[in-house]
């Protein structure tokens, strides 16, 4: 049995050059890996040429046109997969998932296609989202394109405001040079269905500027294909509401409104930046290098491709571009634990007295966080000895996109034991002492989705647990400060309010122990009355640990624990709510969203709760659990400049339970034990180790010593 264990909130521990290895042809884990630059170009090039789809370049040019938007890996059915990775044979057919905005023509919509076979495509079909139901365009994620007629719409809109903008900020639009404004955008986009109408925040474009908004918000109609008809269609200023541009430069004009005006920012140390500033009280040196993680004989895991080794481990992996890290025929010991864990979806709900924060529901999978995979810092991202992997993709982009240096794999030290004892004479000597080394593989990847920064981490230990776990970091979303929005966050700095918010991420686990047919099952833990069977009359109170309820069926929406955000911030009801869902699997439910959620949340094409709902019999089927981890966060002043890791990740944990005989990290040659030759005196030792005493530069210079013993002084 492998038991899944889901802490809401996780103690933070404290913690991947050259292009990866191309995928090894004949290696099994390759029919998971990400499309090449070859086959991205192949599968482009391919319907760029189909006379049908009409498809034209994505950047420039009209919005509504025919373009293709995305194309990924579209995995083989797990059926299929599974038989090749256990017999063999024929490779499965390989295939790509094409998104394709069809905007020129009587009814525009999104259409998904298949194409294949893969590297020399020749056929498509379409993908049939689960309900056959068509997505309409109006619910497309955003292109780069929009966005710059979104932001010349802008410009143009608010050109009457540049005087008022000038003399509050000292920043404008028009000729601004260096002293530019800029803007964010929420969402959703609307209130209901067909709408496509974006509240913009507008901000002083300095470094972080997402610390610095001006009072200005601008609600921008875009749902029209032609942008010559987009328009303003309302404005908040400094905590009140306008229903024109005009309404509001002639308020100005004639000095009947009062200027929110902002000091000017300083050259150096603005309080956005990371430029050091101030110093530590003790005076202890922060201007040396500090620790390092360091590998002195070699790595210790084996990188084959997407193929992933170490100790009793072995996985396949992928980066996605709509959603992020995926694994697949994830085994310990040889055997298959687990078809595929992977990230679904990351979303955040805000509160806050302004239009933008009240309206601002964050699905990132809308946003593309899978190819938001930006380049890892050697030493802070990850540690200088990780491997670096990059990453293609091709999004909103006329070719393959090549991110460097957007995974990395390492072996992280964690600081504490994996297990030790030290077993006391209780004569101030010791009978033994052992223990072994605590060490994790980390796979890691970030998204930094406009202002956050996500860092994915899944954690491999030698014990045969897994850990999936996220970091939050980055600039919080934030809001321009009045007296009203205090009910909704807190002033961390003279203009800015850190809106309330909540993060919630879900991932998908198919776990596939002993096999495809496993059954979900609660243990039940409680106090047990007794009476003392070898004391006449005496009670005690014992723990009683027992099969709880084998579930039959789907569980019902109310047992699992509902996620608790914050009042006001329920999320919409096709959101994931539950700590922990089981369902059966199938082909057609690969998501627990999609990137269509964000801009149509109100009747998306995936809407989880459906999976749960189905009343399927859950017993000895192929199952999912899908597991909701997450945060409240109160933004406060240390949040300036960035939100730090520290407090702010999530997780949890996939651990055997009665699975192995015994911890099967006793196959590592890791371990330290320690027994006196001469007890009680314990002065000559007997020390057992399994790896070199000093083997390199970055290990300790004298060999492992000991002494074990306690005495009085």
């Amino acid at each position: 049995m492998w038991l899944l264990g889901v802490p809401w909130a996780l103690a933070l521990l404290v913690g991947a050059a050259p292009p990866g290895p191309s995928a090894a042809p004949l290696d099994p884990a390759s029919i998971f890996s990400d499309l090449s630059v070859a086959e991205l170009r192949a599968v482009r090039t391919f319907l760029m040429e189909r006379p049908e789809l009409g498809l034209a370049p994505s950047r420039g040019g009209p919005l509504a046109k025919n373009s293709l938007f995305l194309v990924e890996l579209l995995p083989p059915p797990k059926r299929v997969a599974l038989r090749f990775l256990a017999h063999g044979g024929p490779r499965p057919r390989r295939e790509a998932r094409a998104v394709v905005f069809f905007g020129a023509q009587a009814e525009p919509n999104i259409t998904e296609l298949a194409v294949g076979p893969l590297p020399r495509p020749s056929s498509y079909r379409v993908l049939g989202l689960r309900g056959g139901r068509a997505v309409p365009f109006w619910a497309r994620p955003m292109t780069q394109l929009e966005y710059e007629l979104l932001h010349e719409a802008l410009v143009a809109a608010v050109a009457p405001l540049e005087p008022l903008l000038r003399e509050a900020t000292g920043f404008g639009f028009q000729n601004c040079s260096a002293r530019c404004l800029t803007f964010s955008d929420v969402a959703p986009r609307g209130l209901g269905p067909g709408e496509r109408r974006t509240w913009l925040v507008i901000q002083r474009f300095v470094e972080g500027y997402f610390l610095h908004p001006v009072g200005l918000e601008v609600l921008l109609d875009h749902r029209d294909p032609d942008p010559r008809r987009w328009a303003a269609r309302r404005l908040w200023y400094d905590g009140r509401y306008f229903g024109s541009v005009r309404e509001l430069a002639e308020l100005h004009a004639r000095g009947a409104l009062p200027l929110a005006r902002l000091p000017e920012p300083p050259a150096r140390h603005l309080f956005s930046s990371y430029e050091p500033r101030g110093r530590f009280f003790t005076g202890t040196p922060t201007e040396v290098h500090g620790a390092k993680v360091c590998e002195p004989q070699g790595r210790r895991y084996r990188l084959r491709g997407n193929r992933l080794e170490y100790g009793g481990w072995s996985l396949a992996f992928r980066l996605r571009s709509s959603a992020g890290l995926q694994l697949f025929d994830v085994r310990f010991g040889g055997e298959r634990v687990a078809y595929e864990l992977s990230v679904q979806e990351a979303i955040a709900f805000y509160g806050g007295h302004s239009p933008a924060a009240m309206q601002t529901k964050y699905m990132d999978a809308g946003w593309a966080m899978g190819a938001s995979s930006y380049e890892l810092a050697r030493g802070v991202d990850c540690p200088e000895t990780a491997t670096f992997l990059d990453a293609h993709h091709l999004l909103d982009a006329d070719g393959p996109v090549r991110f460097t240096r957007a995974l990395c794999v390492f072996e992280l030290p964690t600081g504490v034991p994996l297990r030790r004892h030290f077993d006391s004479d209780f004569q101030g000597g010791f009978n033994f002492y052992a223990g072994l080394e605590g060490r994790a593989l980390v796979l890691r990847t970030t998204s930094t989705v406009y202002n956050y920064d996500y860092i994915w981490d899944f954690l491999l230990y030698p014990n045969g647990v897994l850990e999936a776990k996220v970091h939050a970091t980055g600039y919080i979303h934030a809001t321009f400060y009045t007296p009203q929005g205090r009910r909704y966050g807190s002033r961390v700095h003279s203009h800015l309010l850190g809106n309330l918010h909540t993060h919630l991420v879900h991932y998908k686990v198919d776990l596939d122990v002993a096999g495809t047919g496993n059954s979900f099952e609660t243990m039940d833990i409680r106090f047990e009355n007794i009476s003392n069977p070898w004391s006449a009359g005496a009670r005690g109170v014992a723990w009683q640990g027992g099969p709880g309820q084998k579930w039959e069926k789907d569980p019902p929406a109310q047992t699992p624990t509902r996620v608790g955000p914050a009042p006001g911030l329920t999320p919409p009801p096709h959101l994931p709510r539950y700590h922990l869902a089981v369902t059966r699997r199938h082909e057609n439910e690969p998501s627990s969203s999609s990137i269509y959620s964000q801009n149509n949340p109100w009747d998306p094409p995936v809407t989880f709760e459906s999976f749960i709902r189905d009343n399927e019999t859950i017993e000895d089927q192929d199952l999912v659990a899908w597991v909701t981890v997450g945060f409240l966060h109160v933004p406060h002043s240390e949040d300036v400049p960035n939100t730090a890791t520290p407090g702010n990740a999530v997780g949890f944990f996939l651990r055997p339970f009665n699975f192995f005989d015994e911890d099967p990290s006793v196959a590592s040659r890791a371990p330290v034990i320690v027994r006196p030759l001469d007890p009680p005196t314990c002065s000559h030792l007997e020390i057992q180790r399994w790896t070199p005493p000093s083997p390199g530069a970055c290990v300790h210079p004298e060999p492992f010593t000991y002494n074990g013993t306690y005495r009085p002084v």
